[in-house]
């Protein structure tokens, strides 16, 4: 058995904001997953601003989650409590499997950070046909967070002892 590190293999990577009041001038935490998974050395698949209309987030990220060049979607927005708020209801029909330890995980880590304002965080995760799906709130803070702390290592296929990225070639079987 080799304890040789595996190469870095970059993905292909949409990014998805969320948001009635934001522009793609003004959208901060799109900027920052842009970036920051850029700065990983992932690939950018595509990038959308989006209102809070469930319809629209499905039909968008439904495209991305059936092309077979898309490994994963980030979608920063719409996971609060407000009565437009409505991205975990968007795409939680669409995931094969839901991801809850993401959650729960982000939930922890941002307790450290906002204390009890943690709990008015719906972020959720999943897999929707071979494609990883995060659901981030809309605070660059958030979506830092986020990044830094669970996503960048779970998309790198270094990160030991497991990470999603090593998942992806068995996730059709």
């Amino acid at each position: 058995m080799s304890n040789a590190t595996p190469a870095f293999s970059p993905l292909t990577i949409a990014v998805l904001t969320v948001s009635d009041s934001r522009t793609l001038e003004t959208d901060t935490s799109g900027d920052y997953l842009v970036e920051a998974l850029a700065g990983a050395g992932h690939r950018l698949a595509a990038r959308e601003l989006l209102p809070d209309d469930r319809y629209r987030l499905r039909a968008v990220v439904s495209a991305w989650i059936a092309d077979p060049a898309v490994d994963a979607v980030l979608i920063t927005g719409g996971t609060g409590f407000t009565g437009r708020d409505s991205t975990p209801e968007a795409i939680a029909p669409l995931l094969d499997r839901e991801m809850p330890g993401f959650g729960e995980v982000f939930r922890m880590l941002s307790w450290d950070e906002i204390g009890t304002s943690s709990l008015q965080s719906r972020a959720l995760a999943g897999i929707a046909n071979a494609t990883f799906v995060f659901c981030l709130p809309g605070s660059t803070s958030a979506c830092r967070t986020g990044w830094e702390k669970i996503i960048a290592a779970q998309l790198d296929s270094r990160t030991r002892p497991c990470n999603l990225a090593g998942l992806r070639p068995r996730l059709r079987e």
